[in-house]
């Protein structure tokens, strides 16, 4: 690399790669891990790839100007493009707190930018240090706050109502085009622009933070002594006489007696391992990490069997007993990671 082009470089890459290692640093549950951020690093890249042709063809063939289309059309296209990799995540229950919403929104969004200036150094090598400081501090941080703003939303619908994941995202995209059209907008006024980047988007991942943490937090507190409650009842043998009990009983005039079987295996699995992994969460808030171990697998092989044994229905049937919410959902591929 030229030594001309090494600072813009750094002015052009290094803010947002900050901003990320500053989000992971205050993710005190260490939610997502350095290597799947770098994998949304890559995920986020690759949507900024896909976005040249496709917002060349469209440009080609729409009756409109090139700021217009900035304005209007680019917006939707680039953050349907990293909505898409969220809307991924949110499907595989990868996401299920504001914090990991948030770090992963980011990621992605930084990991678009970091494609876009890379392409825009090798396009414009002889342009000022002004335009490096607006892309590194103002553009790359409205992508990053952009997709972590669309990430927040469609997991806060979701654990709202019922309903197919992408309907969720739909409000999300639309006010995350909305803030990256807002930017566009300003492209006449870049310092501007990044002024107010830097400004929104801290405040809306910090907000985020907070309240995620604080939710966290609590769910882990009621969530373990429901837990524990639980498990004690079906170690001991006291389940027939509680409320569980009594609703499983009723289960079994609609299931056979082998299905009624894996059901309460299934609920006593889902319950051991919901608690190791709040138990996970809490030991690395306290700065240890324990990883998965051979039981705890085994575990995860025999629960895997066993949803395939008792069917949807089964599931379903299941879902008074067991808080089947996506933070507990996602709780589990805590442990299984």
């Amino acid at each position: 690399m030229p030594d001309s082009l090494l600072l813009p470089t750094l002015v052009s890459l290094l803010p947002v790669l900050g901003f990320v290692a500053l989000l992971l640093f205050l993710d005190s549950y260490k939610l997502v891990p350095p290597g799947r951020v770098a994998a949304l690093l890559a995920a986020g890249g690759a949507a900024a790839v896909a976005t040249y042709p496709v917002n060349g063809w469209l440009l080609q063939h729409l009756a409109i100007d090139l700021a217009s289309f900035s304005r209007y059309v680019a917006p939707w296209v680039e953050e349907s493009l990293k909505g898409a990799i969220i809307l991924a995540l949110l499907r595989r229950q990868r996401i299920g707190f504001l914090v990991d919403a948030a770090v992963a929104g980011f990621a992605v969004g930084c990991g678009f930018a970091l494609v876009e200036n890379l392409y825009a150094l090798w396009r414009m090598p002889g342009a000022g240090m002004g335009t490096w400081v607006v892309r590194g501090f103002g553009t790359a941080v409205m992508h990053g706050g952009a997709t972590a703003a669309l990430a927040l939303v469609s997991l806060v619908l979701l654990e709202r109502r019922e309903g197919p994941t992408w309907r969720a995202a739909l409000p999300g995209l639309a006010i995350a085009a909305a803030l990256h059209s807002a930017f566009n907008h300003l492209s006449a006024q870049p310092q501007i622009a990044a002024l107010a980047a830097l400004v929104v988007v801290p405040a809306l991942l910090l907000v985020a933070y907070h309240r995620g943490e604080r939710a966290l937090a609590q769910w882990l507190g009621r969530g373990f002594d429901a837990d524990a409650e639980l498990l004690a009842l079906i170690q001991s043998g006291a389940l027939p006489d509680s409320p569980a009990g009594r609703y499983l009983a009723t289960l079994r005039q609609r299931f056979d007696g082998p299905v009624v079987a894996d059901l309460l295996c299934y609920l006593r699995l889902f319950t051991e391992l919901a608690l190791r992994a709040k138990g996970l969460l809490l030991m690395r808030e306290n700065g240890f990490d324990v990883p998965a171990d051979e039981d705890t697998r085994a575990k995860f092989a025999e629960l895997h069997y066993l949803e395939g044994s008792i069917g949807r229905a089964g599931l379903l049937a299941l879902a008074p007993l067991l808080p089947m919410r996506r933070k507990d959902l996602r709780q589990l591929h805590l442990v299984d990671a």
